[in-house]
This record gives structure tokens, C-alpha cells and sequence, in this order.
């Protein structure tokens, strides 16, 4: 099982759920965020006061899959998600020991 963490531009949340739906991912956790990477921000003009928005807004989607998934659900992502400009986003997959369905006390991939 992998641990697919995705972090996005904003605007481009309903296009990779959308992708993520076709390629047959049942669920996710999607979390808004700000940080920056290679982007480091940039400056705004408020009030005629110039200042530096350091952290971005991003969204932060996370989705757990069987490990035979992975590079489907990368794929959709990466199509989904890409403008081709800077502060597109990362992926991020980590290994997952083990799930548990609270309701029913199902573990391991059952519990996906």
C-alpha cells in the first residue's frame, strides 16, 4: 500500500479529483496549505504598502492505494494538474504498514 501525497495549485483541485475519478480512486483527503518551494513567493501592493507573501496557497491531497495503482494514479495527477509553469506542485509517495477501517476493524488493503 502507498501513500500518495499530491501538493497543487488551488485552482486546479476539481481537475485531478476529476482525474483521480476516472482512473477509479474512491477516496482522498484534500487539506489547504501554504508553503513555497523554487516559486519563493512575491510581492503585493495592499493599500499602497508594498509587502512579501512568503508561504502560497496550495492544496494538499492526499490518497492511499494499492501499491499495482501507483503509477496510474501519479499519471492522472501529474496530467490534471500541470500548467507547465512554476509552482505546479509535488508528488510525494511513502509506504503505508498498515490501514484500519474503524467501522468494521477491516486492516491492510480490505481497508482501502
Amino acid at each position: 500500500m502507498k501513500l500518495v501525497t499530491a501538493i497543487i495549485k488551488p485552482f486546479k483541485v476539481d481537475d485531478v479529483r476529476e482525474a483521480l475519478a476516472d482512473v477509479g480512486v474512491q477516496g482522498m483527503t484534500v487539506t489547504e496549505v501554504k508553503g513555497f518551494g523554487r516559486q519563493k513567493g512575491h510581492t503585493e501592493l495592499y493599500r499602497g504598502a508594498e509587502y512579501v507573501v512568503d508561504f502560497l496557497p496550495k492544496v494538499r491531497m492526499d490518497i492511499a492505494i494499492s501499491k499495482d495503482r501507483l503509477d496510474v494514479v501519479i499519471e492522472a495527477i501529474v496530467e490534471a494538474a500541470r500548467t507547465g509553469n512554476i509552482g505546479d506542485g509535488k508528488i510525494f509517495v511513502t509506504s503505508i504498514e498498515n490501514v484500519v477501517r474503524i467501522r468494521t476493524g477491516e486492516t491492510g488493503p480490505e481497508a482501502l
